[in-house]
This record gives C-alpha cells, sequence and structure tokens, in this order.
C-alpha cells in the first residue's frame, strides 16, 4: 500500500490531466472556428490530426484513474475524483470531435468559396472559451458555485443556436455554393452548441464531485 501523500500525488496528475484535456479542447476549437472564417483548409487538416493527441490524453486519463481504483480501492470523495475525471474526460473528448467537425467543415467548404459566415458562430465560440476557463476554475477548486455557473452560460449558447439555426432555415438561397454554406454553418453552429452541453455535464459532476448528489442542471 503506497503512502496516502503519493496516492494524493497520484490524483493531482490525473486531475492536472484532465485540466490539460479541457484547455486543448479549447484550442481545437478556437483554431477549427479560426480556419472556418478564414477558409484555412490547412489549418482545419492539422486541427483533424491534432485530435490524434487528445483521444490519447483521454485515453491516459481512463488507465491512470482505473489502476488507482484497483491498487487503492478509495473510498467516499477520493473515489468520486477518480470516477468524475473518468466521465469529465469522456464529455471534454467528445468536445474535442465537435471541434474537429468544424475543421472538416471547412475542408467541405473549400479555401475559394468567398463566402461569408455569420458572426454569431464567433459570439458563440467567446462563451465557449468562457465557459472552459470557468469549468477549469471550478474542477480545480472543486467550486460548485462556478460549476452552476455554467448552465447560464450554456443557455447563452443556446440562445445564439436558436437564432442562427432558424435564419439559415429561412435563407432563400438558389446556387449550389451558398446552399453548401448553409449547411456547413448550421452543421458548424451545432457543434459549438454542443460544447455548451458538455461543459453543462462537467458542471453536473464537479457537482457530483463536491456533494455527493446528482444533479440536473438541464431543469
Amino acid at each position: 500500500m503506497v503512502s496516502r501523500q503519493q496516492f494524493e500525488d497520484e490524483l493531482l496528475q490525473v486531475k492536472r490531466r484532465v485540466i490539460a484535456l479541457l484547455e486543448a479542447s479549447k484550442e481545437q476549437l478556437n483554431r477549427s472556428v479560426k480556419s472556418l472564417y478564414s477558409s484555412d483548409v490547412a489549418t482545419a487538416k492539422q486541427v483533424i490530426e491534432d485530435d490524434k493527441a487528445l483521444d490519447e490524453l483521454d485515453l491516459e486519463i481512463n488507465n491512470m484513474a482505473i489502476l488507482l481504483i484497483a491498487k487503492q480501492q478509495p473510498v467516499a470523495t477520493d473515489l468520486r475524483r477518480l470516477i468524475v475525471a473518468i466521465r469529465l474526460a469522456t464529455d471534454i473528448e467528445r468536445m474535442a470531435d465537435n471541434a474537429k467537425n468544424i475543421a472538416r467543415s471547412t475542408i467541405h467548404l473549400g479555401n475559394q468559396h468567398n463566402l461569408t459566415i455569420d458572426p454569431r458562430l464567433e459570439q458563440m465560440t467567446e462563451i465557449a472559451n468562457a465557459m472552459i476557463a470557468l469549468a477549469i476554475e471550478a474542477y480545480d477548486e472543486e467550486d460548485i458555485h462556478k460549476a452552476k455557473q455554467l448552465s447560464q452560460k450554456d443557455d447563452e449558447i443556446d440562445a445564439l443556436f436558436g437564432q442562427v439555426l432558424k435564419d439559415m432555415l429561412s435563407n432563400k438561397a438558389t446556387q449550389k455554393n451558398e446552399i453548401q454554406l448553409i449547411m456547413q454553418v448550421a452543421f458548424s453552429t451545432r457543434y459549438i452548441e454542443r460544447f455548451g452541453d458538455h461543459l453543462t455535464n462537467v458542471a453536473e459532476n464537479i457537482m457530483y464531485l463536491v456533494k455527493g448528489e446528482i444533479h440536473d442542471l438541464n431543469k
């Protein structure tokens, strides 16, 4: 049996990797959205390639947490910390997948479409960035008050998503490239909106970590 200090050090290593995964997903989102606005196919392809590293980090977090559970048989809050790390890694990896999908939309549109991307996607991205920063603080500090704020910010993303989607569906575009733009922007808007949903899941898991109770923040 390892010492308590060593076990806490290993718990901290798991937490640091979860935070690193959150930071990496934020970078992937920003790069993918920027590539969409600038028609930067090269950057979009790099986002897709870099997603492999996030998948590996997700797997590493899972393996570390499972090994600690098997070796140390933790209980109460320590066990919840490891369970939550696994859950968070899953949601964050899916966030990164959504960034990868935005990059695929950039590639689909190509680098010479000469069309304007709705500026509200940038607004949604800014809110998602703020949510990720808040999620990092809430998780690192185990602060349920900051966790609860995430669902409020998710409502802002949802509102913008609804506005953009409504405008996309009411668009009377007839040209093939315009129709493709509407489709890919609608998809990308949905992918950003999914960031908010996954971050709300992160918030719920932080609350479970601290209080040992399941809370539905989508009500």
